[in-house]
């Protein structure tokens, strides 16, 4: 007789004090069938700290052996096995290891819940002094200074709050390169060591905060950013249509994305504006 699923269990960790573990993380702790942990030495300073003692398997779970260990974890699950899975700190799965063994559990109709917790996304969010209402988690920025430039690019227009994280030695690169791709004015904050002893929130133009980062940060880093303000309509007359697309132009959108984008604000198709811009060119 085959046995019934068992259950996987995502589990947030404090992401600064420890008296910040949800109290149902000691629980599952001492009773899970197997622990998956993204760095098992810090797993057991963590239950030392917790006073818990784990009595299931603890087996390491990372980016490097996420894909060979999902398999082995899916199994004990259809096994009727309770996985609990951990990371170094918040939410396992967000910008970190779990994405996998929660598509294969999904995908194999195994329960999968969480222990909800602490997290560097919402805590950056709620005190950064930017709108909360809607927001975007974009993740790490590209290291490659090409390819950051041209993810800045796509989010030029993004009129949601952003939050990204950030390596402490690649903060003032990232904030210079966004001051640049959406203009040193745009509010920001950077968050660092949030909820630790150190803790720190810088609010700030963008410029403002490069100049501050310059001299050196830090400590784990969450970066919130304004998003761009509402655009207004574009009125379907020819010279509408054409200065639209030079402003869009001047603000360094490429010359396709900025027809597309005119097009949907001025309610035309976009054939209509491309032919006008080039049009006009012809005849210049």
């Amino acid at each position: 007789m085959t046995p019934d699923p068992g259950v996987l269990v995502l589990a947030a960790t404090p992401i600064g004090r420890v008296a910040d573990a949800p109290p149902r993380l000691s629980e599952e702790l001492a009773t899970a069938d197997v622990v998956a942990a993204e760095d098992t030495r810090r797993l057991r300073r963590l239950t030392h700290d917790l006073g818990v003692t784990v009595t299931g398997r603890v087996v390491s779970y990372f980016e490097g052996n996420e894909s060979a260990r999902t398999p082995v974890l899916l199994e004990a699950l259809l096994a009727g096995e309770r996985v609990l899975l951990v990371t170094d700190a918040g939410m396992p799965s967000v910008s970190d290891p779990g994405y996998r063994l929660v598509v294969a559990a999904v995908e194999h109709d195994v329960v999968v819940t969480a222990v909800p917790g602490p997290s560097a996304v919402l805590t950056a969010l709620a005190v950064s002094g930017l709108p909360v209402d809607r927001f975007c988690f974009e993740g790490f920025l590209p290291r490659k200074a090409g390819e950051r430039s041209r993810r800045l690019a796509d989010l030029l227009r993004e009129q949601r709050t952003m939050v990204f994280f950030e390596a402490p030695h690649r903060t003032e690169a990232a904030l210079a390169a966004m001051a640049e791709a959406w203009g040193g004015d745009r509010a920001a904050a950077v968050c660092r060591e949030l909820t630790k002893t150190h803790e720190e929130v810088r609010r700030g133009p963008l410029a403002d905060l490069v100049t501050w980062a310059a001299e050196g940060v830090r400590g784990e880093v969450t970066m919130v950013v304004a998003g761009a303000a509402p655009y207004a309509e574009v009125g379907s007359d020819p010279a509408s249509l054409l200065a639209a697309v030079a402003e869009l132009e001047a603000d360094g959108e490429p010359r396709k994305d900025a027809i597309v984008e005119v097009a949907r604000r001025a309610g035309v198709p976009k054939r209509e504006v491309y032919n006008l811009v080039h049009g006009g060119e012809r005849k210049a």
